[in-house]
């Protein structure tokens, strides 16, 4: 019976195509580089989110540099495509920081800041630091002042403009680097991924 059954769906056309095998891939997964800050940009919705907004807001649209992983991101009431964003980490974590506070339109840029100041796996860099070059100062620092701030204080204008003109400096490097741990990065994520690879052969009955 059961090689009755197998021979059935391998001859049966419909089975072959809608054959639940969503956690298996088809095919291998190529990976795209991505060569500067800002070339290329990945956009998604995330929603509906419940308890919605107090303004009413339940999805929020999230748009992504390839390269820093730098995050832009605005709240909608409506979004004309409703679907949920599935497997963007960054975009996941940042449904999860505000889906807390019915509130959450007002924490949106908390949110940011702390996509935008975190260490990513994938770059093995700070985002803020890939964009502009030097570390985000945060709240904490100017509530309770840490050294950088007192330093900076202590700067005459033009000490501070060459501070910063040799932090410029070495901003490139930085990127670089991100560079060369991207690819690693890949490389791993690649051979993980294509050792799951089954490919689909539909027949015909």
């Amino acid at each position: 019976m059961e090689t009755d059954c197998i021979t059935y769906m391998q001859k049966c056309h419909q089975c072959q195509i809608h054959v639940d095998m969503i956690r298996v891939p088809p095919n291998e997964l190529n990976a795209t580089s991505v060569p500067w800050p800002f070339s290329a940009w990945g956009m998604d919705v995330i929603g509906p989110i419940e308890p919605a907004a107090s303004n009413g807001h339940r999805f929020i649209l999230v748009a992504i540099d390839y390269f820093t992983k730098w995050v832009e991101a605005a709240s909608y009431k409506s979004a004309a495509n409703e679907r949920s964003c599935r497997g963007r980490q960054q975009e996941h974590q940042l449904g999860q920081i505000l889906t807390y506070y019915k509130k959450w339109h007002e924490k949106l840029p908390f949110a940011l800041l702390g996509c935008r100041t975190t260490v990513h796996t994938s770059t093995g860099e700070n985002t803020y630091l890939l964009v502009y070059g030097t570390e985000a100062i945060i709240p904490a620092e100017v509530e309770i002042p840490f050294l950088r701030i007192i330093q900076e204080a202590e700067l005459s204008d033009a000490e501070w403009v060459q501070s910063r003109y040799e932090q410029l400096a070495i901003i490139d490097g930085k990127r670089m680097n991100a560079i060369c741990h991207g690819q690693l990065y890949q490389n791993i994520i690649v051979r993980a991924f294509n050792k799951k690879v089954r490919p689909r052969q539909f027949t015909s009955g």
